[in-house]
């Protein structure tokens, strides 16, 4: 089985384990109603995605 020749530094290490830190969700503005909602999808408040209307949205 292969051995490591030295020790992997504290630094290399981290810089490895960096990239599978948590990270907050992007969250876009609708350009229709102004609510906040995840990128590539439709905005669940107006129903548009866009510029165009796909989900029809009942308000009781």
């Amino acid at each position: 089985m292969a051995v490591p020749k030295r020790r992997t530094s504290k630094s290399k290490s981290k810089l490895r384990r960096a990239a599978n830190r948590w990270r907050a969700p992007k969250l876009n503005k609708c350009n229709e109603c102004g609510s906040t909602t995840p990128s590539h999808i439709a905005c669940p408040s107006c129903g548009r995605y866009g510029d165009r209307q796909v989900l029809t949205i009942d308000s009781f």
